[in-house]
């Protein structure tokens, strides 16, 4: 599990399908292409390179790039950072990164002075299993408070980003946030994880950068709120049949039931966001489930599940005609019975023009 997938997750917490495979560390777009529905979802490999070598731009010398912006759009108040930590990170396994990485928070932290850590590893539980996230970058400011820096290669065109991309590195920021607010929680006194992250970005159409800080208190609350939701990963698996494996050398019918085994909750920001998006919509449709159509008109629908059911609502041929939902369905069927029946009727003559 990463940021990007557990953002996702928080956006869609009641899909299990999604949560046992990344809990499971199945990899979606191998198992997508074995069950014929391959997924369009992913970074093409320039766009990959283009974002490395971006990264390393802002992080040359030290990183007196990035702090600098830190400096300015964050913290202009605090002393210049002309001399930065950078301490090293290395260590074995993930489990001893992020050991590793509480261990250089506490010490800069305590020496109250600018300190950037390239990559560190945190520790997030989720559901009951340990997820292990790696931003691009924290920045301790000397007053001992915490940044989170998200470094992306789309452009900042006049001092504004495309806002879908805001959004996605928004929500990604504000797993990391919680991250380092659960390490923050251990030590005493607790240090202040700030909810203004900085993002990083290309200037117009150059290589250099530019940068804009972005209040994550929103993406953090509802990210919290909807990861604590999460059912545990242990008990999505007892409710499994015995013997089910997501492996993609299976035969395709036993593959696509053992996914079919866990319920899934599409809806059309799937596609954006899982590579079985794709086979998760088709099934979708062929239930007629009014979740393919949307979320927000699901939300509208109440206990009108199936895309039948809201037909033979609006018709008039089931449904309580007390329920909201079966009476404004009824009456936007009335409504369009009388407009296709008035465009249906003959015109009368114009007059002729004088």
């Amino acid at each position: 599990l990463d940021a990007r997938a557990l953002a996702a997750l928080a956006a869609n917490p009641g899909c299990k399908r999604r949560a046992i495979l990344d809990g499971a560390g199945v990899n979606k777009a191998v198992l997508a292409d074995a069950l014929g529905s391959p997924s369009a979802f992913g970074q093409s490999q320039f766009a990959f390179m283009r974002g490395n070598a971006f990264e390393a731009r802002v992080k040359a010398d030290g990183g007196a790039e990035l702090l600098r912006l830190v400096h300015e759009k964050l913290d202009a108040g605090a002393e210049p950072p002309t001399r930065a930590r950078v301490p090293k990170l290395d260590a074995i396994g993930p489990e001893g990164r992020a050991a590793r990485t509480a261990l250089a928070l506490r010490e800069a932290t305590e020496a109250a002075t600018w300190t950037l850590l390239d990559h560190p590893m945190l520790a997030l539980d989720v559901a009951g299993s340990p997820a292990f996230l790696e931003p691009d970058a924290v920045v301790v400011h000397p007053d001992g408070s915490w940044t989170v820096v998200e470094i992306k290669s789309f452009p900042m065109l006049d001092g504004s980003a495309d806002p879908a991309k805001v959004g996605a590195a928004a929500r990604q920021s504000a797993v990391y946030v919680l991250a380092l607010e659960e390490v923050a929680a251990k030590l005493d006194p607790a240090p202040r994880v700030r909810h203004r992250v900085l993002l990083v970005c290309p200037k117009d159409f150059s290589n250099l950068p530019t940068a804009s800080a972005v209040d994550v208190r929103k993406q953090r609350a509802v990210t919290g709120r909807q990861l604590a939701r999460l059912t545990r990963i242990e008990d999505i698996a007892d409710t499994l049949p015995e013997g089910t494996c997501f492996a993609p050398d299976r035969p395709t019918a036993e593959l696509t039931g053992a996914v079919e085994s866990v319920p899934a909750a599409y809806a059309p920001e799937c596609l954006a966001a899982c590579e079985l998006a794709f086979h998760c919509r088709d099934h979708s449709r062929a239930s007629g489930a009014v979740t393919s159509l949307g979320r927000s008109l699901r939300a509208e629908l109440g206990d009108l599940t199936t895309v039948d059911e809201v037909l033979a609502a609006a018709h008039g041929e089931a449904g309580d005609p007390d329920d909201p939902a079966v009476a404004a369905l009824r009456r936007a069927a009335e409504l369009r019975a009388e407009a296709l029946e008035s465009a249906a009727a003959p015109r009368p003559e114009e007059a002729p023009c004088l």
